[in-house]
């Protein structure tokens, strides 16, 4: 459902089934100097990034697999859009995550700061700023999972970065109720121009509440 797909903004998920946490609140972790070098390196690096283009593969808990395209402009702007048949997108312009429907020509909006993804969308980037609970590492991969109290409970998200690169791959979004929703990126360019008018709520669409669930 589009619901889970919104919430997985939030987040990233390490690559490894070694970081799954428990669910219910974590304390901060403490970082060794190495992994604060990697991860000011990675604001670093991913600050200089000011727009992406690329596709994704979304795996929800019952391993329901939809693609898509995304677009991403610093500050704050993201399209998510999904491959037909589907009709629906997700999409920031600055000012909150807009779920909508372009079937139905419906939308309704999420606030920006309940989002943990918002800190990948900053100018600059400070993954320090946020309530960093666990990270993790591979050969190739470093894992940093956020925390984020929201209205709905606890929500976990853990980034995956390639070590060499310093580029997120992947997001993993733990809801408060246990449940997991993956991103993948692939085909990714960087600095390059999209058009403003993918960054558009259209007005004469019908504003509805969000699911309960969402």
């Amino acid at each position: 459902m589009i619901r889970r797909s919104f919430l997985a903004f939030a987040a990233l998920l390490a690559a490894f089934p070694a970081l799954a946490q428990e669910q219910g609140a974590a304390a901060p972790r403490a970082l060794t100097d190495a992994e604060r070098d990697l991860i000011t390196r990675i604001n670093q690096h991913n600050s200089q990034i000011k727009t992406m283009v690329g596709r994704f593969l979304q795996i929800d808990t019952r391993g329901q697999r939809i693609e898509g395209t995304f677009f991403l402009e610093r500050p704050g702007k993201i399209l998510f859009r999904y491959n037909p048949p589907s009709y629906e997108q997700i999409v920031s312009v600055g000012r909150g995550f807009y779920v909508v429907d372009r079937k139905e020509k419906t939308q309704y909006a999420y606030p920006q700061d309940k989002v943990p993804l918002r800190q990948f969308l900053d100018s600059n980037i400070d993954l320090f700023k946020a309530n960093i609970v666990a990270v993790a590492q591979s050969d190739d991969y470093f894992s940093v999972t956020l925390q984020d109290d929201t209205p709905k409970g606890v929500v976990r998200v853990a980034l995956v970065f390639d070590t060499e690169s310093l580029e997120m791959k992947q997001w993993t979004l733990t809801e408060p109720s246990g449940a997991e929703l993956t991103f993948s990126l692939y085909d990714v360019e960087k600095d390059v121009t999209i058009p403003k008018s993918y960054f558009y709520i259209d007005p004469t669409f019908r504003a509805k509440s969000a699911p309960p669930d969402a």
